[in-house]
């Protein structure tokens, strides 16, 4: 009978979990997995009980929907994706839709969208962030695909998305591959606020000498402010955890971070845009350089390991001013990091012709996602005050901040070059907060080396802007010019 109300292909542990939110929020889930032994291990297991309908082909899926059908992929990204798409066009009608909930790259969907439209079909590429526990308890959800698809969709989309004061932290983010994109941006992110945190580990336990249970009381107090974010708390639970034997847990972990690629799809984006995403990018090449373990270790022995911290630890009025700038060099870098993100994709939004409501992008981030947290209130107030910000260091509130936090953020990174421990976030964003707020950098020179080796021309201070300049700083070179900034 055709009765349920979606299907959804792939019941790895994400697909299954988001089966159970939909089915209880009282939606009738058909479910399909390649291996079909997984359909029904999940349904004489997790699933029992649920009105939940285990299909063994992708025909048997299709006819147990209700019209106009909706089909979900929750599957690897990629070419996977493009084979079910495939096998699924001739057994679906005009007015049906395709879900792509995987971390696909968005050009992908923006392509999808279009191929998909030329069939009468609609399809909906859309992030899913919040991990396991929040596919199953409510996720942050970033649609984006055909407008067209978006009200046969909402409902169960919002749903089962996480709230925050009674909204849903699932809104429309836009045409063709938008909500892949505020995805990967929303990944990019993540990826720079985790690497702040492991900077201000890094300097507690090498700079200042904490132990363990110290560096989680900190964390676990830095949660009540202004930082309170999920990342912060889980830290302060990873820090607290003990093997059976006291030593701490995170001491035993091989320092090797792995990617899955949404952070260099983030900084890719940022350089065919010309956006400055220092911190983000300075964060996917902190989990490059990890990843060189043995060749680390064999500098080391060659170049000397940096020198750790002195044997006697800060007393205790030092060791609270520390902590103090620690505190704002997180937090001032974390403002820089999401002012970056959000520059990203203002100006995605300009190359695809999209119309990103960027108070709607913080208000579904504020729950259910890996970088939930109060901070992003502000960037909603700031962006509700204006739509049209340019950035969020030039908001009052975030513009006081920085300002407030400038003094101890410096003293943070100072702190770290001195004891030679690595900071590249903090660094990046300091070096971008001096940099955007300059009214002159050495461009000057850039542009008059690209003219002398390459007649690139250059603008004068003197004279109009868009008027250009070249000159033969030889005696030889002549009066012909290159382009001007394409080099």
């Amino acid at each position: 009978m055709a009765n349920a109300d979606i299907g959804l292909i792939g019941l790895a542990v994400m697909g299954q979990n988001l089966v159970l939110n939909m089915a209880d929020h009282g939606y009738r889930v058909a479910v399909f997995n390649r291996t079909t032994r997984r359909v029904d291990e999940f349904l004489e297991g997790p699933a029992r009980g649920h009105p939940i309908t285990g299909c063994h082909s992708l025909e048997e899926l299709v006819q147990s929907l209700s019209r106009p059908r909706k089909v979900m992929l929750m599957v690897k990204a990629g070419a996977v994706v493009d084979e079910f798409i495939e096998a699924l066009v001739p057994l679906l009608e005009p007015g049906d839709v395709i879900i792509d909930g995987g971390n696909s790259h968005y050009p992908d969907s923006t392509r999808r969208t279009r191929e998909l439209r030329e069939q009468g079909l609609h399809f909906v590429g859309t992030g899913i962030s919040g991990g396991e526990e929040g596919a199953r308890h409510g996720p942050s959800i970033m649609p984006g695909g055909d407008p067209e698809a978006w009200p046969l969709v909402r409902g169960i989309f919002q749903a089962i998305a996480a709230e925050v004061d009674g909204e849903p932290c699932c809104r429309w983010m836009g045409p063709d591959g938008a909500g892949h994109f505020v995805k990967m941006v929303h990944n990019g992110i993540e990826y720079g606020d985790m690497q702040l945190i492991s900077e201000a580990y890094a300097l507690m336990d090498r700079a200042l000498g904490m132990d363990h249970d110290a560096m989680a009381g900190v964390f676990a107090h830095w949660n009540q402010g202004v930082l309170d974010s999920y990342l912060i708390d889980i830290t302060a639970d990873i820090l607290a955890a003990r093997e059976e034997d006291g030593t701490a847990l995170v001491s035993r972990i091989l320092d090797t971070a792995g990617q899955k690629g949404t952070g260099k799809w983030t900084g890719i984006s940022a350089l065919e845009l010309g956006v400055p995403l220092t911190l983000i990018g300075e964060a996917v090449f902190a989990r490059a350089l990890s990843a060189l373990k043995d060749e680390r270790v064999h500098a080391a022995g060659l170049l000397g390991t940096p020198r750790q911290t002195t044997s006697a630890p800060p007393a205790s009025e030092e060791l609270s001013d520390h902590l103090n700038a620690l505190h704002d060099a997180l937090y001032a870098s974390k403002i820089i990091s999401y002012a970056q993100g959000f520059m990203l994709m203002r100006e995605a939004a300009r190359a695809h012709g999209w119309e990103l409501n960027y108070g709607d992008v913080a208000l579904i981030w504020r729950g259910g996602c890996i970088i939930r947290s109060t901070f992003l209130n502000d960037i909603k107030a700031a962006y509700d005050k204006d739509p049209q910000l340019a950035n969020l260091v030039l908001d009052d509130f975030f513009a006081r901040a920085l300002k407030q936090a400038e003094a101890g953020w410096r003293r943070a990174v100072t702190l770290a070059v001195e004891r030679a421990i690595p900071t590249p976030a903090f660094a990046s964003a300091l070096a971008y907060f001096d940099g955007y707020r300059s009214e002159r950098l050495p461009a000057n020179l850039l542009q008059a080396q690209r003219d002398y080796f390459g007649a690139h021309m250059y603008e004068r201070v003197d004279r109009p802007r868009g008027t250009f300049f070249h000159t033969d700083w030889t005696g030889r070179g002549g009066s012909v010019a290159s382009s001007t900034y394409e080099v």
